[in-house]
């Protein structure tokens, strides 16, 4: 027994010596996305039957230090397939990459708890502690940033790879496909950028600013580097968590940590992670309505004060969205210097279009920010914040050692490649003729790149009607190539059946693109109808192309000159002068009175010119303006109204002008989020004239005699129904993304969306403008003049569904008043078609 007692001895202080002379093994390496080739953040890397594990970083990096034996490594991850690779023996470090296949993303199944979910005590503290540890309530940050934009097509089906133009890529494809690695799918770049910019916020008032210093760009049919240099910034790659609602792809999608997040998501605790005297947490979620525009994800919270660290959201293919396989955005925010505040630091966000048909292809949109150099409380004057983005005049001058010393990380052999494969493709004749194809399709013109003009817009080509019966129309404008400064555009029309010939002639001339100023001339000769001119339809194209279509009511001559000026006096507040003289000569029976005091006995005439003085004020607080070298573009006012005030002084003797007149005018429109219950647009105009003129010159509301809804339109009323000299106009459109029918599981797969439309137009017309209309013609014949609304206001209600097969909508609208007018139609149902998502 002594003798087995001191083996036993002896043998233990064997396994102990051995125990202490062990020596620890590391890993380390990165996970990627097979399909994207990005990498993936927060995934779980351990090494198999032990204790040892890590999570990878935002850039996808991880290190592992273990005690052999050990034989591999797993690698999970939500929403990718679990992943394991063998660990090489007796290696004291090695690096182990590894590439994961995105899966389906695995709802947990409910659990109830016998208490209270703890993921909700944490959840009360971090919407409790929300507005403290959003940046957006710093007096004012500023900081550096990095952005790195690539789009790629990807999802090549085999048949899409045997078409004729696909197969002149080939070299291309398979050249791309060398990088991609052992489960990579083949994808062909088609767009990369970088860009280094300075960003600007300040609390009070709120406002933002990004000076874009550098940019390098590349993409297939681009051909105007300036105006996606101000896209590619940083300005529309951030995306805040703190918001109740985050704008994606111009939709509403709920933050997981908004102040509704227990009517839309469940929570999970999953870990916790002592931090010294308190617990860091993460938190898994997922939308209690897959159809919701929710996310799905997890988050890491900081303990002491329960902010955001680490912020890994997706949106799959269930939600109410069209044409999207899977969005995904993740966010890392670090400390800053006070110790206080989290702020954010790295961003990556990946956009999945997907393929419409399985013989084409889908698009990947990848997005990588990395933001450094925070400088926090330090506002600036507010002139500083005059444009919201702004080019430097330098911003295309940099070499290779500039992008070297401003990267964060280094371009992947990926990415690299992906700058030589792009400039490749652009010359190829296929791309080249598909990109011209497209151009004309978005923006209904074609170039001729020799003359430096583009022609068009192709709407307007053809039109038939019953007063120019067929009508052929062919436009141009030039582009940047043409002049920085000057825009000249033209156009010519003949109509078949009444043989006359239809033109015009614009020159507009940019004296500043900072502030912007404009001004231009423009002369036109051409055939309009009262109620459908093109001052009344504005800018709804469509609209205006298919008006020239059909049975003409009303036409006149209409020569037209006009003179103007147009400038951005501050930030937000725009003013423009235009002088402008017409005439009317009318194809229809018309008669006014030159002078009215004698009623009956009054001359009568039917034709008349004016001169006429507008002046325009708009106020848009919020809205951000892109330029490209000869456009201004509008982004939007984000939730804020826009304002507009018109005077109009017609000139009696002025330019051979008839009449002397004053009108005012004030349009109020918006577009704002109802809480859960979906998006709300209203648009609102007054107006009043004080003067006595004819009722041609008067308030007309746009009516609409077509198939289709038009929103900016009162769709059941005719086209000149009623005229008045001081008016007032509501439309309002509720749409619910989605909201109710979502929670009907019979229809929910359908991703409907109802809608809800009202129209109210209220206007009385004096007695002395009512006395300037004469019922007869100088002849004495009886003619048609124009009828006003009595006591009660034009009203119309409809209902409808938004998004049949993804881009059609039917409206139900109902005509509650004046519906015994003469052919009339109290009820409707119209289609619209675009595209949305």
């Amino acid at each position: 027994m002594k003798i087995i007692r001191c083996l036993l001895v002896f043998l233990a202080v064997l396994i102990s010596a051995r125990s202490f002379a062990q020596t620890t093994y590391t890993i380390k390496g990165r996970i990627t996305d097979a399909t994207t080739g990005d990498p993936v953040p927060f995934a779980n890397v351990a090494v198999k039957a032990s204790l040892s594990g890590a999570t990878t970083n935002f850039d996808g990096f991880y290190q592992i230090v273990f005690t052999p034996p050990a034989d591999s490594i797993l690698i999970t991850y939500v929403g990718y397939g679990t992943k394991s690779k063998a660990i090489v023996p007796n290696v004291a470090e090695q690096t182990i990459d590894v590439q994961l296949t995105p899966g389906a993303l695995q709802l947990r199944e409910v659990k109830i708890f016998a208490g209270e979910n703890p993921a909700w005590r944490i959840m009360r503290k971090i919407v409790e502690n929300r507005k403290a540890n959003n940046a957006e309530n710093l007096s004012a940050y500023e900081y550096e940033s990095y952005n790195k934009i690539q789009i790629d097509i990807d999802n090549l089906s085999e048949k899409f790879r045997n078409r004729r133009a696909v197969k002149k890529m080939t070299h291309v494809v398979e050249k791309y496909d060398e990088v991609k690695g052992e489960d990579g799918q083949t994808i062909i770049p088609i767009f990369i950028s970088e860009s280094v910019s300075s960003v600007y916020f300040q609390k009070d008032p709120k406002k933002k600013k990004e000076i874009i210093n550098k940019t390098k760009v590349s993409g297939v049919g681009l051909t105007d580097g300036s105006f996606v240099s101000q896209i590619v910034g940083s300005s529309f790659q951030q995306y805040n968590f703190y918001n109740n609602w985050l704008n994606v792809l111009e939709k509403d999608f709920i933050s997981p940590i908004s102040d509704s997040w227990k009517l839309y998501y469940d929570y999970y605790l999953a870990d916790s992670i002592p931090n010294g005297t308190k617990y860091d947490y993460k938190i898994d979620f997922e939308p209690r309505q897959e159809q919701d525009l929710a996310f799905s994800g997890s988050f890491w919270i900081d303990g002491n004060n329960y902010a955001l660290t680490q912020m890994d959201a997706s949106v799959g293919k269930k939600a109410n969205l069209n044409f999207i396989e899977k969005i995904k955005i993740q966010t890392s925010y670090d400390l800053f210097e006070d110790d206080k505040t989290w702020v954010p630091t790295k961003t990556r966000v990946l956009i999945d279009v997907d393929e419409p048909t399985k013989q084409t292809a889908g698009l990947l949109l990848k997005f990588y920010s990395s933001n450094s150099k925070y400088k926090i409380n330090t506002p600036r004057g507010s002139k500083f914040f005059d444009t919201a983005i702004e080019l430097k005049e330098d911003y295309m001058d940099h070499d290779s050692t500039f992008w070297l010393k401003s990267r964060p990380e280094s371009l992947t052999k990926s990415e690299l490649l992906s700058f030589q494969l792009v400039d490749s493709l652009k010359v190829l004749p296929v791309v080249k003729t598909y990109t011209e194809i497209l151009n004309i399709f978005v923006n209904g013109y074609k170039k001729i790149d020799k003359w430096n003009i583009d022609i068009g817009p192709y709407l307007f080509l053809y039109a038939n009607n019953t007063v120019e019966g067929n009508r052929l129309r062919l436009g141009f404008k030039t582009d940047p190539g043409f002049s920085k400064k000057w825009i000249l555009s033209g156009y010519g029309a003949y109509g078949f059946r009444d043989e006359k010939f239809k033109y015009g002639a614009g020159l507009d001339y940019i004296f500043s693109r900072k502030p912007w100023t404009m001004a231009g001339i423009s002369y036109s000769k051409d055939l309009e109808r009262l109620g459908v001119s093109a001052e009344n339809i504005g800018t709804n194209t469509i609209f205006g192309a298919f008006s020239r279509f059909g049975q003409f009511r009303r036409p006149y001559w209409q020569e037209d000159f006009s003179a103007y000026v147009k400038r951005e006096l501050v930030k937000g507040l725009t003013a423009s002068v235009q002088l402008r003289h017409r005439d009317f000569k009318p194809l229809f029976d018309f008669a006014y009175r030159e002078k009215p005091q004698l009623g009956a006995e009054s001359p009568l005439r039917n034709t008349y010119e004016i001169t006429e003085l507008n002046a325009e004020v708009r106020i848009a607080r919020n809205e951000t303006f892109l330029q490209n070298d000869n456009e201004r573009i509008s982004m939007g006012t984000g939730n804020s109204p826009a304002f507009t005030f018109r005077y109009t002084m017609g000139m009696k003797n002025f330019l051979q002008g008839d009449f002397q007149y004053h009108k005012f005018a004030m349009n109020i429109k918006q577009t704002f989020r109802a809480g859960v219950f979906g998006r709300t647009y209203y648009n609102l105009t007054l107006g009043y004239i004080p003067s006595t003129i004819p009722y041609t010159l008067l308030y007309n509301p746009l009516g609409n005699e077509s198939l289709f809804y038009v929103d900016n339109a009162f769709n059941l009323m005719k086209y000149f129904e009623f005229i008045s000299d001081r008016y007032v106009t509501l439309r309002v459109e509720h749409n619910d993304e989605g909201f109710i029918l979502n929670r009907i599981p019979a229809v929910r797969k359908l991703k409907w969306r109802l809608l809800a439309t009202g129209k109210v137009f209220y206007g009385q017309v004096s007695k002395a403008n009512m006395s300037l209309a004469s019922t007869v013609d100088a002849q004495g014949n009886p003619i048609q003049t124009f009828s006003e609304l009595g006591n009660a206001p034009y009203l119309e209600l409809g209902y409808g569904i938004d998004n049949i097969f993804k881009f059609g909508r039917v409206d139900a609208i109902h005509r509650l008043t004046y519906k015994n007018n003469p052919n009339v139609t109290p009820f409707a149902v119209k289609i619209s078609f675009w595209f949305s998502l």
